[in-house]
């Protein structure tokens, strides 16, 4: 990928990255849930020089790529040593095979189908892949994600929990864009509000037998993330208002 590290792209990011955390830290200030939030830093059409630089120079721990073989490219020139690398786009079951020794968590795990393949490929690693499972909260038709009911949830953990190579840690959504609304807040709001009612009921009476699980609940993007915050998210993904607008060329 074309090397866009210059002075001024690094600079933007280092301030992008400060104003990022002072707002993080505004709203753990102003929410009703006393935890930690991690900050994920979306690298989607990022190049390899300007995520090494908002890890090395910034203290970015952990990265989320949406596409595998964007993944596979820039894997190997990263620098990971003590980062947690996630797959948060979209993934299709022949594709699992590319990223199964790569990733700490997949948080888009949506069918069976999905995740029988990531069982067999974490078992050829010897390993266990912790995932979450996509929630699909506006119920939109070209989205993925399960449909947010109580009982479709539940089924669905205990229909991937037979699986020995994955382990779920609880949930993530992407909320419908609500920028336009004449208050977005309210509305992502309403949307990580239902999320958070479905991850405690999944922690309630799911994940709470498993003692050595720390539950995650994943939403909110650079739009969003503070009424993710205040609605208890633990991890918040923000892309462009890291790195900038996207280059798609």
């Amino acid at each position: 990928m074309q090397t866009q590290a210059t002075p001024d792209a690094c600079s933007a990011i280092a301030q992008n990255i400060e104003a990022v955390r002072a707002a993080i830290e505004d709203a753990q200030k102003a929410s009703p849930y006393d935890k930690p939030v991690t900050l994920m830093a979306v690298t989607k059409t990022v190049d390899v020089d300007r995520i090494n630089y908002a890890i090395d120079a910034c203290g970015i721990r952990c990265i989320g790529e949406n596409r595998v073989q964007e993944l596979c490219e820039k894997y190997p020139y990263l620098h990971l040593d003590g980062v947690s690398v996630h797959l948060i786009g979209s993934l299709q079951s022949n594709k699992v095979k590319y990223i199964a020794d790569k990733v700490d968590l997949i948080h888009s795990l949506d069918s069976l189908s999905l995740a029988k393949e990531i069982d067999r490929q974490a078992k050829k690693h010897d390993r266990i892949i912790d995932c979450l499972i996509e929630i699909n909260i506006g119920r939109e038709e070209n989205k993925g994600g399960i449909e947010p009911d109580d009982d479709a949830v539940l089924a669905f953990y205990d229909a991937v929990s037979v699986y020995e190579n994955i382990r779920v840690t609880g949930l993530m959504t992407i909320a419908p864009n609500c920028a336009q609304d004449p208050d977005p807040d309210a509305r992502y709001t309403a949307y990580f509000s239902e999320t958070r009612r479905l991850f405690e009921r999944l922690t309630a009476e799911r994940l709470c037998r498993k003692p050595d699980l720390t539950p995650i609940l994943s939403m909110g993007m650079s739009g969003s993330y503070r009424p993710a915050i205040l609605c208890g998210a633990d991890i918040v993904r923000v892309g462009s208002g890291i790195f900038g607008a996207r280059n798609y060329t």
